[in-house]
């Protein structure tokens, strides 16, 4: 998560030198080819806890976070939304994020990082053509009382979709405000029913070198591996994302599932995820094998610790304009209040 690079779609936006230094990125070019990486060309390649509002469509189910969600055996506990033309009908609108002002579609789609697909923000969105997302299925092992496999369709019938605004943070110091639509993970964990010995989660995403252009080459030790607690994975704000402005996930935003956690650096939202596992230990996570000395397992927004190579202190909000100036990060991405206790008693510096 450390190449900046402007998009290519609304260059005037988007300075490098609002978002990382020069130095920062040249030095990253340069490790980049020190590991014989090649960029590969297009051809080929959210106050409280909000309370659920109404859903697409017009109808109402009142406020409050709603409650029994799960698919109880005997059929479902309520209508589940249905995916038509890519779009997303009957999902829930919520009010986590109300009053953000809401990042463009097209900046939210085409500037990303997605190694998989190659190293520039355009990358993703030229290269992931050929990437199918359906038909899917995640494997779920470890800590559990037995294996599983869910497909893509049972996991969007677990719970209600929501729709929730979240502020996303880059550890490369600029940031979006996405309308994600997803389940919390929360549900999933249920079904998967993981032992008492389950104290992480590991979470590893497709690894396909055939449609993902940028696996064919060891920039990363692929596939992508990222993790969580158990009592992250377990928060209300954790969420995983099958869809964002009203339609399902495009390819380069993670397609067709994807862990949004909201006061957390942006890279520990793994995409395509394709397995689950509940484990006693700590997973070695991909960024913190890479990089140790500069990205840690936890990486939870902190403006107090710097990068070794930038300061994290502000942000540069993606399409706010040449002229917008940056913000003030905020601890924890400004979702302190919901998540602050999880971390009672460690040092933040020590533990980033």
């Amino acid at each position: 998560m450390l190449i900046i690079n402007p998009s290519k779609s609304n260059p005037a936006d988007i300075q490098p030198s609002e978002i990382t230094p020069r130095e920062a990125f040249e030095d990253r070019r340069s490790w980049l080819k020190a590991a014989g990486f090649t960029l590969l060309s297009g051809a080929v390649l959210h106050s409280k806890f909000a309370q659920a509002a109404t859903v697409t469509g017009g109808e109402t189910k009142g406020s409050g976070i709603l409650v029994g969600r799960a698919n109880q055996g005997n059929g479902l506990t309520y209508k589940p939304a249905v995916v038509s033309g890519g779009k997303i009908n009957g999902y829930v609108k919520t009010t986590y994020g109300a009053g953000e002002k809401l990042t463009k579609y097209e900046d939210v789609t085409t500037y990303n990082n997605y190694y998989e697909f190659g190293t520039d923000k355009s990358d993703p969105a030229q290269n992931s053509s050929f990437f199918k997302p359906r038909p899917w299925s995640i494997s779920i092992d470890g800590e559990v009382k037995k294996p599983k496999t869910i497909n893509i369709d049972d996991l969007m019938r677990l719970a209600p979709l929501e729709e929730r605004i979240y502020r996303h943070r880059c550890v490369e110091a600029w940031s979006m405000v996405v309308p994600w639509i997803g389940l919390p993970l929360s549900e999933l964990i249920k079904w998967a029913e993981p032992t008492g010995n389950a104290k992480y989660i590991e979470f590893i995403s497709a690894n396909d070198p055939q449609t993902m252009p940028g696996a064919r080459v060891p920039i990363l030790d692929w596939p992508y591996v990222e993790g969580l607690r158990m009592d992250e994975a377990m928060n209300p704000l954790t969420l995983l994302a099958v869809g964002l402005y009203g339609e399902v996930l495009p390819n380069q935003n993670g397609a067709p599932v994807r862990l949004v956690v909201p006061w957390k650096y942006g890279f520990k939202g793994a995409k395509a995820i394709v397995k689950i596992r509940f484990q006693e230990k700590m997973p070695l996570t991909t960024w913190a094998k890479t990089g140790p000395s500069e990205y840690g397992f936890y990486a939870n927004v902190n403006p107090n610790v710097d990068h070794p190579r930038w300061t994290q202190s502000s942000e540069k909000r993606i399409g706010a304009g040449l002229f917008a100036g940056r913000v003030k990060t905020l601890m924890f991405n400004g979702y302190s209040e919901q998540v602050g206790q999880l971390y009672a008693g460690m040092d933040l510096k020590k533990f980033f």
